[in-house]
């Protein structure tokens, strides 16, 4: 079952054009990367879909309703979120304060409970810092923190941007397998990564970007015996 389709997309910041025809299809279930090189448009996307970014073309899709001119609220209660570049946390609050702020829409709310047992099983060592505040824990765990408040919203498509920025590699391990038990509960996700192998490792398909366009689609193995492949990454073409 298609859960998110994005055709055509075409998104402008100020009187710079960032996207001139992103298309996406993503099925339920599915770890999909979206690859490309630094200022291809990946960050764009990701913020398009979730409706940080107004699309001036194209159509966005998810479970069957155009969202394409819905409000960020609108798509969050749909059963989307973000993980941004950089976590952007709420530094001075706690860590618990800030899982708590990914679930300010009523029905998310309701569950408040739950899920934060959920991210605390996830991830236990935030249970232990749950009192301290979050600009005081590492990198690694600070991106607990963002991705453990993007799951109090519930939600069915799960977008990373760059989750591995300033995180240690034994950290890059734990959150990882925490990734795959998300995956493993249904969570759909979609991963922008730079490190190509780690994105590939994952991920069961990938789309590559290239100048705000899609340019490469497939699985891995398709995609790294694509002559193409390691040239569009690197902007080559």
């Amino acid at each position: 079952m298609t859960l998110l389709r994005v055709d055509d997309l075409e998104v402008s910041h100020g009187p710079l054009q960032a996207l001139w025809g992103v298309s996406l299809t993503i099925s339920a279930g599915e770890k999909v990367g979206l690859l490309g090189a630094n200022g291809a448009g990946k960050s764009t996307t990701l913020g398009a879909i979730v409706g940080h970014y107004p699309a001036q073309a194209g159509r966005i899709q998810f479970d069957g309703r155009d969202e394409t001119r819905s409000d960020v609220n609108s798509r969050l209660s749909c059963g989307m979120a973000l993980v941004p570049e950089g976590r952007r946390l709420f530094v001075e609050m706690s860590v618990r304060e800030n899982l708590e702020m990914g679930a300010y829409l009523a029905g998310p709310r309701r569950a408040l409970a739950q899920s934060l047992e959920q991210v605390f099983t996830l991830f236990p060592i935030l249970k232990e810092k749950e009192r301290q505040a979050a600009g005081t824990l590492s990198g690694g765990q600070q991106q607990m923190v963002a991705i453990g408040r993007a799951l109090m919203s519930r939600p069915r498509l799960l977008l990373l941007d760059e989750p591995f920025i300033g995180v240690a590699p034994l950290i890059i391990r734990d959150v990882m397998q925490a990734l795959a038990q998300i995956a493993a509960d249904g969570i759909t996700i979609v991963l922008v990564e730079q490190n190509i192998h780690r994105a590939l490792e994952f991920v069961e398909r990938a789309y590559v970007i290239e100048n705000g366009k899609t340019v490469l689609e497939g699985s891995r193995d398709h995609l790294l015996s694509d002559p193409t492949f390691g040239a569009k990454l690197l902007g080559l073409d």
